[in-house]
């Protein structure tokens, strides 16, 4: 004889877990790849979908709406073309500008249905930064890589849309069609499926309003950083500089091996060594004469930290994002304790220009070992080391000193020996001033897209 059903024991036993129920209807709506795993259905991303829907809403599927997604061919780069729009140049409501490639107008003629229009959405579409979101608010033509997904609609405002893929509850959204472990991606059928809050015309013209002002500030912040960038190249002899393209260098054994313990050719190219030549033919200076390097490693008993790796610096114009992280999970290679002022100089692919001046007292601030992290130690301003090591010429100069193939690095040392040149006072606080105020717009800009995802929520919620 079967016992009676235990209600309370039941319960007990499930005490702690987490069980969502759904039905087998439910569950294929707008599931192309019939998934019925458990990450798929958690009780966090239906709570949200519940949400959402206690507001009136649309689906994306129900508007006008195109996804695009763009096809792919063989390619080359090259120097002068149009823009390969790249996943590394999307970051969440930002278009990074940076570490550019270039296809041939042949090519992009063929990648014609990949033409990035002004005013579209903007979305990665595989990988670890899957489902970062922005609008592309340039007038540059640009051909969109295949990892990168164009949405246009004319049913929501784009920029209100884009800014609801930011909130917390846009981005669960994504998260929640997310697939694939080792290559992450999203569907741009699942996008279709994902409720959107319809809010008045009003307020998502607000939305719009804030985020062009947020555009605005951003720009006089990178032309203060143009400025800074100018002044510094004509006053070391470096603006219009062109060193060689020779793909040759002789060399005698003393020169070479016997001197530096290195036999590759990459390290004698002739490039490298006009600029060196330029910097030494002028009063210079050292690195590690001027800057202290900071080798202070964090305490483990701290339950938590906030973290900077390599990938968190925005090449585009040096800004930074920073994680708190359990004490016990974070990655092995978070060891330096850093502080505002602290510079943070990236040693792995060092031409990408991952280098930033923490500008902020950030409680148990913790950073990667792969930064080379410096202090001033002298009157040489840390703005200027900025600004000077990411033009374009310190940043090429450095792979000389690169060790590997598929993961290039360099080391402390080569940073700290790097000659710099010797500027006058007066244009060393000119150009602090400069990149200061540069970085005072660029956090007004980007607290006024954090305002605008505020805004989504808060109106979502009520």
């Amino acid at each position: 004889m079967n016992s009676p059903f235990d209600e309370r024991k039941y319960k007990r036993l499930l005490k702690g877990l987490e069980v969502t129920v759904i039905l087998l209807s439910d569950l294929v709506i707008f599931n192309e790849r019939a998934r019925i795993d458990a990450e798929f259905v958690k009780k966090e991303y239906l709570d949200i979908i519940n949400l959402l829907q206690k507001k009136e809403y649309k689906l994306l599927m129900d508007t006008d709406v195109k996804i695009l997604h763009p096809s792919e061919i063989k390619r080359e780069f090259v120097d002068d073309g149009i823009w390969f729009f790249r996943t590394q140049n999307l970051r969440p409501l930002r278009i990074e500008k940076s570490n550019d490639v270039y296809i041939s107008k042949n090519d992009a003629q063929t990648l014609k249905n990949n033409e990035i229009k002004y005013g579209d959405i903007l979305m990665t579409r595989t990988g670890a930064n899957y489902g970062q979101t922005a609008i592309y608010n340039l007038d540059e033509k640009a051909i969109a890589s295949s990892h990168v997904l164009i949405i246009r609609n004319n049913f929501f405002n784009q920029f209100y849309l884009a800014t609801f893929f930011n909130t917390r509850y846009g981005r669960k959204m994504i998260d929640k069609g997310m697939y694939g472990a080792a290559q992450p991606e999203i569907s741009p059928y699942y996008l279709l499926s994902i409720p959107i809050p319809i809010i008045s015309k009003k307020f998502q013209l607000s939305i719009e309003k804030i985020y062009k002002e947020s555009e605005i500030k951003e720009k006089q912040s990178q032309s203060l950083y143009d400025q800074a960038s100018e002044l510094l190249l004509e006053t070391i002899g470096l603006k219009g500089f062109k060193p060689s393209k020779k793909g040759t260098n002789i060399k005698t054994f003393k020169e070479s091996f016997f001197t530096t313990r290195r036999l590759d050719a990459e390290y004698y190219q002739p490039k490298y060594e006009d600029i060196e030549n330029l910097i030494k033919s002028q009063k210079h200076t050292y690195i590690f004469k001027e800057f202290e390097m900071n080798k202070k490693t964090i305490d483990y008993k701290v339950p938590e930290y906030n973290y900077i790796e390599i990938g968190d610096i925005n090449t585009g114009n040096g800004s930074y994002d920073y994680n708190l992280i359990i004490t016990s999970e974070l990655p092995d290679n978070a060891k330096i304790a850093s502080k505002k002022n602290n510079i943070l100089i990236s040693k792995v692919r060092p031409n990408r220009g991952a280098i930033t001046i923490i500008q902020e007292n950030i409680p148990n601030l913790v950073v990667s070992g792969a930064f080379t992290v410096l202090k001033e130690k002298t009157d040489y301003k840390k703005e200027v080391l900025f600004v000077l090591l990411r033009t374009e010429y310190y940043r090429e100069w450095m792979l000389k000193y690169n060790v590997g193939t598929s993961y290039p690095v360099i080391k402390n040392d080569d940073i700290l020996n790097l000659p710099i040149p010797i500027i006058a006072k007066k244009t060393q606080e000119k150009i602090a001033e400069l990149i200061e105020e540069s970085f005072s717009l660029r956090r007004e800009s980007e607290k006024l897209l954090d305002e605008a995802k505020e805004m989504v929520e808060r109106e979502i919620e009520e």
